[in-house]
C-alpha cells in the first residue's frame, strides 16, 4: 500500500494510525509530525519564495489567482507518476487551504496505475473524528483507528464533564484572518461551545467568510482569539501591527480592553482537521474558563497579546 496526502491534516491521521512507511508523498506543509518532513514532497504553493507577505498582500495575490481561473498550488505530476500511489487523500473543502479535489482527478487521468482517490471533508469535531474511522477502514488499521477516536472522544467529555455546572457562557469571536476580517466557521465554533464559550457571528459547520470590524465591535466579544490560517504565534506576531495599528475599531473591543485577547497556535490546532483538534479544545478552555482549567497551556499554544505588549514595553 502506497498512500499520497496531499493534506497536512491525513499526514497527521496517516502517521498516527502506524502507517508512516506506506506514505510515500506529501506537500510543503505537511510539517508533524517532524517526520513528515523527511516524505517526496509533489504540492507546493504558488506563494513559496516570495517572501514575508502581510495578511492582506496574501488575500490580494490568492483572490486575483483565483479570479484568473489560477490554482494556489502546483502538483509534481511528474514525480506523482514515478512515486506510483495506490492511494491518494484530498480534499474538497477550501481550495485556499489545500490542493482541489478537481485538480487531483485531473492528474490522476495521466498517472498509469490509476490510484484510488479518498475525498475527506469534515465541516465539524464529529465529522473530523468519522475520517479517522474512515481512513482506518480503507487502510486495514480500524483496531487502531478505534483507539485513537476513543481516546479523543475521551477528553472532549472531559471537558464537557467539567463544564456541566458552569453556567458563564462568554461571547467569543474567532478571528481566521487578520485583513481582512474573516470569522472562522467549519469546526472552529463547534470546538468553542465545547469549551464553553458561544461563538459569535460564525456558525457551526458552516464556511468562514469575510465579516466587517463594524460587526466585530457590534457582536462584543468577551474573547478574542486570533487564529489566522495556516498561522503559528510567530507568524501572527509578525503581522499583528495590521489590526492593533490600522484599524480604529480594534482598541473600542471589549475583549481587548478586559485584556481578553489571545494568539493561539492556528497552524498546529484550528485550521487543520485532524486529532489535534482536540488540543485545540483544551487550549479554548483554558482561554475561556481559567478558573476551571488550570492546567498550564501547552507551550507555544496560546499567548495574551496585552501581556505580550505589555513585557515588550517594559523589556524595551
Amino acid at each position: 500500500m502506497r498512500i499520497c496526502s496531499l493534506l497536512p491534516s491525513s499526514t497527521e491521521i496517516v502517521f498516527a494510525l502506524g502507517l508512516e512507511d506506506h506514505l510515500v508523498a506529501v506537500t510543503h506543509e505537511c510539517d508533524y509530525p517532524p517526520e513528515a518532513r523527511k516524505k517526496p514532497v509533489v504540492v507546493n504553493s504558488i506563494l513559496e519564495g516570495r517572501g514575508k507577505l502581510s495578511s492582506a498582500r496574501i488575500d490580494e495575490f490568492i483572490s486575483r489567482s483565483r479570479a484568473e481561473g489560477k490554482s494556489v498550488y502546483m502538483i509534481d505530476s511528474e514525480r506523482l507518476r514515478k512515486i506510483k500511489p495506490d492511494i491518494i487523500i484530498t480534499q474538497g473543502l477550501c481550495d485556499v487551504c489545500a490542493v482541489a479535489e478537481n485538480e487531483v482527478t485531473d492528474v490522476c487521468e495521466v498517472l498509469e496505475n490509476r490510484p484510488e482517490i479518498i475525498s475527506l471533508d469534515p465541516a465539524t469535531v464529529g465529522e473530523i473524528i468519522d475520517s479517522i474511522l474512515l481512513l482506518g477502514e480503507i487502510t486495514g488499521t480500524t483496531e487502531r483507528a478505534l483507539t485513537l477516536v476513543g481516546s479523543l472522544r475521551g477528553r472532549i467529555e472531559a471537558v464537557e464533564k467539567k463544564l456541566l455546572s458552569e453556567r458563564y457562557r462568554p461571547g467569543v469571536f474567532c478571528l481566521e484572518w487578520l485583513e481582512p476580517p474573516y470569522a472562522a466557521g467549519h469546526w472552529v465554533p463547534e470546538m468553542v461551545k465545547i469549551a464553553g464559550g458561544e461563538p459569535l457571528i460564525s456558525m457551526v459547520g458552516e464556511p468562514s467568510f469575510k465579516t466587517t470590524w463594524d460587526e466585530i465591535l457590534e457582536s462584543s466579544p468577551d474573547y478574542l482569539i486570533l487564529m489566522p490560517c495556516g498561522f503559528d504565534i510567530e507568524k501572527t506576531l509578525d503581522s499583528i501591527e495590521e489590526v492593533t495599528g490600522g484599524v480604529r475599531q480594534w482598541h473600542a473591543l471589549h475583549a481587548v480592553k478586559k485584556g481578553h485577547c489571545y494568539i493561539v497556535d492556528a497552524n498546529s490546532y484550528f485550521s487543520r482537521s485532524s486529532p489535534r483538534v482536540v488540543d485545540g479544545i483544551e487550549v479554548l478552555a483554558r482561554i475561556i474558563h481559567s478558573d476551571i482549567f488550570t492546567q498550564r497551556p501547552k507551550d507555544n499554544s496560546v499567548l495574551n497579546v496585552k501581556n505580550h505588549f505589555y513585557l515588550q514595553t517594559f523589556l524595551g
